[in-house]
């Protein structure tokens, strides 16, 4: 069985011989992980909303782009 990290090098060569080196990139880095805790952040700009809250919030767009039209 081969080592993850065995297969993560074999990987890149595939990747870097079948799209070239910034295409190989590229791709990789739609895989990036991130940083910080995404939960805590959405908290912290949207808060808590309930479905109630969110549902009033949509009805009253709906009606302000209705009157817009």
């Amino acid at each position: 069985m081969k080592t993850l990290n065995q297969i993560r090098e074999e990987g890149i060569t595939v990747l870097t011989e079948s799209l070239g080196s910034v295409d190989a990139i590229r791709f990789l880095q739609q895989f990036d992980t991130g940083h910080g805790d995404y939960t805590a952040e959405r908290r912290r700009i949207l808060g808590s909303p309930t479905v109630d809250d969110v549902l009033k919030k949509i009805m009253v767009r709906r009606k302000r782009l209705a009157v817009r039209h």
